[in-house]
């Protein structure tokens, strides 16, 4: 697909072009590499919320846009200067190696949003931009020594690179080496970097004057460099929202997080490659990819979470093949590159601001979502599907009648929608709007104005419309920089919801009732059971600590005497919990709970030696615990504020990973005694759910007190070859059901 090396120039040789694809590979397999290590790294310190790599993608992306700046102003002396002058900043680099966090501690009172950026800025801003700039400034390079060689096939291959970082972090790297091996390993390949830039710089002309280097074609419209930041703009977005929306339903960790990084990059490598026949396929199709999958994402399927896992990321990757296509077919010539890379670095820092930033202050709900969706569908290039469907919209009797019937069947459906999804076919008919709304878009490709109407229509249709109702409820819906949380009512019933997963459910309207606790804390549960066992283990004045506020369910098992604390690190959780009088567990049963607010590790690293009996762990980011709860480092910050009996509850339900071995892994390493409870309600219970909680205590005497009570207790079953997890060395590989 991409052949770099092909057709030498006389004068330059193969040599040459090995070389410089060799620099670009290197630096751009460097660059994306350290994204998800850093990430990894900062997981103790900042918790592991989503919206932590969004932040680290914004400020990539700004390092990017600086270093992309700095390649441009370089570009108007001569180039051996320039090599000199990019030498001398990788030395300047270099002085933070070996990578790692720089800072020590979390402020108190200072927001995430400005903390995570600085940490990250400070502990590798430096490399990150004098690395980020050798890309553009070698292909330029590349140009000038291969006399008129043409580098465009060099970002193609500069984004294969990119891509083969990101999925060895996962699949490689983060499997077979610890953090400060990663480190020492990644140091090394900055100092083979620099080697490579140095030989690249003796390819230059050295008694070149600053002629060489100066633009001789024409420049850029300002409307042209605008269309290019939008091309880039809209990708780079969506990009972020969908790793929000990924990292949200499925669980916080590099291997989820690269995905829609990595399928972004590697539509530049196919968007960009010498070959054109994938990339001018793909976009062909993308406009009905956009309304198709659009629309089902929109609408979801939240039964079928890898159904949406794979639409979403094919949706990315199909707008981000088409809208970098564009860009590709409106370059500029090599000798204006490093305007258009910069042109195309500030679009991709826009989409980040307007994903990461601008949009969870502003939205309620992910609108930044079907908004970029709509923007795409408004950039992507188009083109009629057949000769039919192109004398339809460009014979002008015929074009009026078609938006007749456009606009007639979408004012038909748009109405019957507001009347409720089963009133446009019949219930359980609903996919017949979904082929009544394709055959129109599918006809529509081509006639812009059309598609776009159908596509906006669309997108209200499967969703859209259902996302204002909520917004427009007052307290159904809040969203902070941890996720989305949204308030139903059913019969009888109100439910938390993050994202797809239930936080918590309150029956409603009867007293006795609102105060029994439901879902995975129902009193069967494990859970359950440890709550009943209080007295019998601890006495009247036990000690309770609960990781995790949700709706403030387990309140309703404190009793007089007993002293409770919670440790919840959205503020949002908290209001919803308390302040609203939308759920009234800690009201009614709790009504002045202690509320340590933050990481909950970071926490109880400060709480007083031996000052709790029991500390349940149930710190859901959407669908698992964050990885940084479950490592040695952790347990043993679990078992300094436990007394020595005390019993440590960690709720285990996921459905995507089993954690039992992990936890079975770190309890053998740090000492603990465990059992586990899987309770399965009977079907006829509405308001219980299937949990799994595993018990762990130092003392095995207080074990055996609670597994000799109710409940099927059971020993923990190991995972062969598999080791405690710590904060230097995890992965989830071995640990995915769908594996098995």
């Amino acid at each position: 697909m991409v052949d770099p090396v092909a057709n030498d120039q006389p004068g330059f040789g193969r040599a040459g072009r090995v070389l410089f694809v060799a620099t670009i590979l290197a630096g751009s397999f460097l660059l994306f590499l350290v994204q998800p290590m850093v990430a990894r790294m900062a997981l103790p310190r900042l918790g592991g919320a989503p919206a932590v790599w969004n932040s680290a993608m914004l400020v990539y992306q700004t390092l990017l846009l600086g270093g992309y700046a700095y390649a441009h102003a370089l570009a108007r002396i001569r180039p051996w200067m320039q090599a000199m002058v990019h030498l001398g900043v990788l030395a300047i680099g270099a002085a933070w190696l070996p990578i790692g966090l720089s800072l020590a501690g979390n402020p108190h009172g200072v927001s995430p949003t400005l903390w995570v950026p600085w940490l990250l800025g400070a502990s590798i801003g430096p490399l990150f931009f004098a690395v980020s700039a050798q890309a553009p400034l070698v292909q330029r390079w590349f140009s000038i020594a291969s006399r008129g060689g043409d580098p465009y096939a060099l970002y193609a291959a500069s984004n294969l690179g990119s891509f083969g970082g990101l999925i060895a972090y996962p699949l490689v790297v983060e499997p077979l080496l610890a953090l400060r091996q990663q480190s020492l390993l990644w140091s090394g390949g900055y100092l083979l970097l620099m080697l490579l830039v140095a030989a690249c710089a003796l390819r230059l002309p050295r008694a070149a004057t600053g002629e060489t280097a100066r633009p001789t074609s024409a420049p850029a419209t300002r409307r042209r460099v605008l269309h290019w930041i939008a091309l880039a703009l809209v990708p780079s977005g969506l990009m972020l929202a969908t790793s929000t929306y990924i990292t949200t339903d499925i669980v916080a960790m590099p291997l989820l997080w690269v995905l829609p990084l990595g399928l972004y990059l590697l539509s530049f490598t196919i968007a960009f490659a010498a070959n054109r026949e994938i990339a001018d396929l793909l976009t062909r199709i993308a406009p009905i990819t956009i309304l198709l999958f659009g629309g089902v994402m929109i609408g979801g399927f939240n039964e079928l979470p890898l159904v949406n896992l794979a639409i979403a990321l094919s949706l990315l990757f199909m707008v981000s093949v088409a809208l970098h296509t564009q860009m590709y077919r409106l370059r500029p010539e090599p000798d204006r590159l490093t305007g258009f890379y910069l042109a195309m670095a500030f679009g991709g820092a826009l989409g980040g601001v307007f994903a990461g930033l601008i949009a969870p202050a502003v939205f309620d709900w992910t609108y930044e979502y079907p908004i970029l969706i709509f923007a795409a569908g408004l950039l992507v290039p188009q083109v009629f599907l057949t000769h039919g469907i192109r004398s339809l919209w460009t014979t002008p009797a015929k074009r009026r009648m078609a938006y007749g019937v456009v606009v007639a069947v979408l004012l038909i459906l748009a109405g019957l929608t507001f009347r409720g999804p089963a009133a446009l076919f019949g219930e359980g008919h609903q996919g017949l709007t979904f082929i009544v709304i394709a055959a129109l878009g599918v006809a529509s490709v081509g006639a812009r104005a059309s598609y776009a109407l159908i596509l906006a229509v669309t997108l209200v249709i499967f969703g859209g419309w259902r996302a204002v109702e909520l917004s427009l409820e007052q307290g159904a819906r809040t969203r902070s920089y941890f996720g989305v949380y949204t308030i139903r009512d059913g019969r009888g019933v109100r439910e938390l919801d993050h994202g797809t997963t239930v936080h918590g459910i309150q029956f409603t309207g009867s007293p006795v009732l609102e105060r029994l606790p439901t879902t995975y804390y129902a009193p069967p549960s494990g859970i359950g059971l440890a709550m009943g066992a209080l007295d019998r283990l601890y006495g009247k004045q036990a000690r309770v600590g609960v990781v995790g506020l949700g709706t403030g369910t387990l309140a309703c098992y404190a009793q007089p005497g007993q002293r409770w604390r919670f440790y919840e690190i959205d503020p949002a959780v908290i209001r919803i919990a308390r302040d609203t009088g939308q759920f009234t567990y800690l009201k009614n049963c709790l009504p002045d709970p202690v509320i340590r607010i933050g990481d909950a590790r970071l926490s109880l690293e400060r709480e007083a030696r031996s000052s709790l009996d029991l500390l349940a762990l149930d710190a859901f980011s959407s669908d698992a615990i964050p990885m940084h709860l479950m490592t040695r480092e952790a347990f043993a910050v679990y078992a300094h504020a436990l007394q020595p009996k005390g019993l440590l509850l960690v709720h285990i339900s996921n459905r995507f990973l089993d954690l039992e071995p992990v936890v079975d892994a770190v309890a053998r390493d740090g000492g603990w005694h465990a059992a586990k409870l899987y309770y399965l309600p009977p079907k006829h219970t509405a308001v219980a759910s299937a949990s799994q909680w595993i018990a762990l205590s130092r003392d095995a005497a207080t074990l055996d007190a609670l597994s000799r009570g109710p409940g099927d207790w059971q020993p923990l079953t190991p995972r062969a070859g598999l080791g405690a997890w710590t904060d230097d060395y995890s992965s989830i590989l071995p640990l995915l059901k769908w594996r098995r």
